[in-house]
């Protein structure tokens, strides 16, 4: 049994607004006990501890929960070769092949640049990685076995879900075999790609998504770039043969850029049905496209999730990988300015965790839950996604995985 102490660790407690409408957000330090991994119990800071259990004095630092990394591509970053910028393309056929050119040249260093990444995100507080693994008939497995082997390395600080993605196309060449094998051979979840802008069919393409989840009674994650109508009726397809095959619960559609290029109406009866069979959005909130309606789609009780994507790689060289940046521009390019809707937008980056309820109420954290914590240098949840504060330590299990108090 493993027992140990944090003491003063600052927790939001509370919210209101004063007359002039101005939100406030109420903070005070407590001891937690941790005990094998969870909250055994929380006490006020007042409170003297004299047991002989280990205690580490977390000095003041705010407590939010571990982030959640939603959409990335570990196995394509360039991290460890150096910089470089990448080949201007003008659609993305033509960057796909550029892509494909490279992939054996870089698969040899998979592990390596995988582990890079992987100590980027940490660094940032993302204490779970959603990856998308290319699987085509350049490589193979190959970049597989290389990012699985990274992950391995991270056991006890980082989980994965890790997506077979057929980046190149679902449904040429040995693809669907490889597929297959990738299943067995260590990834988690089926992915898909632009069942209509890629595969030129979205029905065949679908079905064969959904086949091959089926044999695996895997979760499903689909790319979906296709713009306006075409977006809208994959997405619309796809339900049918969630509903057709009772996967409800098991599947995302990742970027939907579709859902805010089409009129409310016809977004908010998607939004329900997407609801109904809670069917994920995963959004990566870029510049360059249109975004998909986040206020909706949460107001329709759709989960959704923010992720860095690829950055530094072949298809940009932007970015951190900091996903609390992604929760920041989300928060900028929407309006939101106010304490209460700045904080309720952590969700988007914790599996739908925050400190307080939309009401102000404290709701996080609760006896036995998991003891995995980012600690800022912060005086709320709103202040660190505003200001996209500094992370000084992450915790897995109650134990600093990232990052140090001192």
């Amino acid at each position: 049994m493993n027992e140990k102490w944090l003491l003063n660790v600052k927790l939001e407690t509370g919210a209101y607004t004063d007359e002039d409408n101005y939100s406030y957000t109420n903070t005070k330090l407590f001891h937690l006990k941790i005990k094998d991994g969870r909250i055994a119990e929380q006490v006020p800071c007042e409170q003297s501890i004299h047991d002989n259990l280990e205690k580490t004095d977390m000095k003041g630092l705010l407590a939010v929960p571990s982030f959640k990394e939603m959409h990335n591509h570990l196995d394509k970053t360039y991290m460890g070769l150096g910089w470089r910028s990448i080949i201007p393309v003008t659609s993305l056929q033509e960057r796909l092949e550029l892509e494909a050119k490279e992939l054996k040249e870089l698969a040899g260093s998979t592990k390596d640049r995988a582990s890079r990444m992987i100590e980027t995100l940490l660094s940032h507080g993302a204490t779970h990685i959603r990856t998308h693994v290319n699987i085509d008939p350049y490589i193979g497995l190959e970049n597989l076995e290389g990012v699985l082997s990274a992950l391995d390395t991270y056991k006890g600080k980082v989980t994965a879900d890790i997506i077979a993605f057929p980046q190149h196309g679902l449904l040429r060449d040995e693809v669907p075999s490889l597929m297959r094998e990738a299943m067995r051979s260590g990834a988690t979840m089926v992915g898909g790609l632009d069942p209509a802008g890629i595969d030129n069919s979205i029905e065949e393409s679908l079905d064969m998504t959904m086949d091959i989840a089926s044999e695996f009674n895997a979760d499903v994650d689909i790319h979906l770039h296709d713009d306006g109508h075409v977006g809208w009726y994959t997405i619309d397809k796809w339900i049918d043969m969630v509903e057709n095959t009772n996967w409800k619960g098991k599947s995302a559609i990742s970027h939907a850029f579709c859902i805010g290029q089409i009129p409310e109406a016809k977004a908010a009866q998607l939004a329900q049905r997407l609801h109904q069979n809670q069917i994920a959005i995963m959004s990566t909130i870029p510049l360059t496209k249109t975004l998909p309606p986040i206020d909706l789609l949460d107001r329709h009780g759709v989960n959704v999730h923010l992720g860095c994507d690829g950055f530094f790689d072949s298809w940009g060289p932007f970015g951190t990988g900091d996903v609390l940046e992604k929760a920041t521009k989300f928060c900028e390019i929407t309006g939101k300015k106010d304490e209460r809707s700045i904080a309720q937008s952590l969700k988007y980056i914790t599996n739908g965790l925050t400190p307080l309820n939309e009401a102000g109420e404290q709701v996080w954290p609760r006896q036995n839950d998991k003891a995995d914590f980012v600690f800022v240098d912060a005086e709320s949840s709103a202040h660190m996604i505003a200001r996209k504060i500094p992370r000084r330590a992450v915790m897995v299990d109650g134990t600093i995985v990232y990052g140090s108090i001192e």
